[in-house]
């Protein structure tokens, strides 16, 4: 089914009335509007295949076996309905770091700082893991970068400084140079992915599907694992409704997500069958049906069997990709972190100078240039602390603790009298909340539990810097939800004491979320005529400023 096809099935025509707080700001900020709809849908797709489908897929398949495809397609769905959530958020409200704000306009400062930083937190330290991807694509040519054990060397860690630094030139001279130069090195990148996944399709070692242990070696749980895996690769559609406030058409934002996710998943897909299909046991030296063995292959699995085949032409071709997929990925991650900053400094959650842009360039400058230095800090300490290398992978699932907020606040909204885009939004509200519950908990220990202490120190710092206390009664609900997927986490079949299986713990996530914290968020709601945000013109309830 075509994108266009569901996305006039799921929503109404337009129902904007009046000048939008948006519109204001772009009005006051002078944000360039820009991106028309195939720079989106590069972006999205871009952004998103880099580390992901590369170093994922040998980690899926590792503890789903030849079940790694159908993850990916799982997984699809289920981020199809938190995509979902962002194109009727982003119609309400198209503004720049659009997904950090949403839930300001219902709940107040409070829910909306531990969102923000949520998001800031998974912003933060992507573009540094795709620094120090593109370190171990270059690996192969210098391989002092990367040590035995996988990790980066002092002089990997400075060469992931280098990277970050080259990220900012992309993103500085303006969204118009940014979307340009994207649509070059995205189209590229994306033409070099699926020659790689046919190059390995051609292989031709089917027997690989369902020789050792079957398509699910590991049953149901293995998928259930598999997953959240998938998801760090998906989260690339989010960068989209963040460049909102620079889209010349709002509306088209759902369509370039809904394209966006389609074209995720078919290069995740091929690229997931290319491996299996490619898989020689014997060259890689493991022994045949050792799916969990497969976790232990040094550096990019994909090299790592080319190189065992020695088909030269495609170790050239998994090696370009190897560098420019998670470089493109990085600095379209810098660019959509530094809106998320310029969100945070409008909502006065960290300095006013993250709102302040370039007089030439139309850029938030100091957001894009604090987010830089932050991340390339990020990037170098990796080497002497080798834990904080895997600190960095697992700190991302504080995003999807961010997202799991949006499909309460669609509900809210609409319990407020705004309905938003989407025709059956209470159905995708449901199953996006449920999907997003599923995500973290299936994360499991103790990514979790580090995402969830990273988010309460930058929470309480902040909040007691810029002395945030509006709204807490109306964040109890979310904060007591986070509490209790990381307690999930770590007595589940997924954590660390696995008191019950991974069904069981699945089947409580899902029952407790929907019965318990849905509602009670909903219930939580912030009054519109008390909410000072939309009191001052936000969110207002035909849609319009005050």
């Amino acid at each position: 089914m075509p994108p266009e096809f569901f996305l006039r099935t799921m929503l109404h025509g337009p129902q904007r009335g009046g000048i939008t707080l948006a519109k204001e700001r772009d009005t006051l900020n002078n944000l360039k509007k820009h991106l028309t709809l195939f720079d989106l849908i590069i972006i999205g797709v871009a952004g998103a295949v880099g580390t992901g489908v590369l170093f994922s897929t040998a980690g899926m398949a590792a503890v789903a076996g030849p079940g790694v495809v159908l993850a990916w397609l799982i997984g699809a769905v289920m981020y199809l309905f938190v995509g979902l959530t962002y194109v009727d958020l982003s119609h309400l409200y198209p503004e720049a770091g659009g997904p950090s704000r949403y839930s300001l306009y219902s709940y107040g400062k409070t829910t909306n700082m531990i969102n923000a930083f949520a998001d800031l937190i998974w912003y933060l330290f992507i573009p540094p893991v795709e620094a120090l991807a593109t370190v171990e694509g270059l690996n192969y040519f210098y391989p002092h970068f990367i040590n035995s054990l996988g990790n980066p060397t002092t002089e990997g860690a400075v060469l992931g400084v280098v990277l970050m630094l080259l990220f900012l030139p992309f993103n500085y001279y303006g969204v118009r140079m940014f979307a340009n130069s994207t649509n070059v090195f995205g189209t590229v990148k994306l033409l070099l992915y699926a020659l790689v996944g046919i190059g390995f399709l051609s292989l031709a070692h089917y027997r690989n599907f369902t020789a050792y242990g079957g398509v699910v070696p590991f049953g149901v749980s293995g998928l259930f694992a598999a997953i959240p895996l998938g998801m760090f690769a998906f989260g690339g559609i989010r960068v989209i409704p963040d460049y909102a406030e620079e889209v010349k058409h709002p509306e088209i934002i759902g369509k370039a997500i809904l394209w966006s996710v389609l074209g995720q998943t078919v290069i995740y897909v091929v690229l997931s069958m290319g491996f299996l299909t490619a898989l020689n046991w014997s060259q890689i030296k493991i022994h045949p049906g050792s799916w969990g063995a497969i976790s232990t292959i040094a550096g990019n699995p994909f090299l790592a069997i080319a190189n065992g085949g020695h088909i030269g032409w495609l170790i050239f071709l998994t090696v370009i990709i190897a560098v420019i997929g998670p470089f493109v990925t990085g600095y379209i991650y810098q660019g959509a972190g530094s809106r998320i900053l310029l969100a945070m400094g409008r909502t006065g959650l960290v300095s006013a100078k993250m709102q302040e842009l370039s007089e030439r360039y139309a850029i938030p400058i100091w957001a894009l240039l604090a987010f830089t230095v932050i991340g390339a800090v990020v990037a170098y300490i990796a080497a002497p602390l080798p834990s904080i290398y895997s600190l960095i992978t697992d700190a991302v699932v504080a995003g999807y603790l961010g997202f799991a907020v949006n499909p309460v606040v669609m509900l809210a909204l609409r319990k407020e009298g705004r309905p938003g885009k989407l025709k059956n939004g209470g159905l995708v509200a449901v199953v996006a909340f449920a999907s997003a519950s599923l995500i973290v908990y299936w994360s499991g220990w103790p990514s979790v539990p580090y995402a969830t202490v990273l988010l309460a120190i930058a929470a309480v710092v902040f909040g007691l810097i810029y002395k945030v206390k509006e709204g807490f009664v109306n964040a109890v609900w979310y904060i007591v939800y986070v509490l209790f997927l990381t307690f999930m986490t770590y007595v589940g079949g997924v954590g660390a004491l696995k008191w019950f299986s991974i069904y069981t713990g699945s089947a409580v996530v899902v029952v407790v979320s929907l019965v318990l914290f849905l509602p009670w968020g909903v219930a939580s709601r912030m009054p519109p005529q008390v909410n000072p945000d939309v009191a001052a013109g936000g969110g207002s309830i035909d849609g319009s400023a005050s």
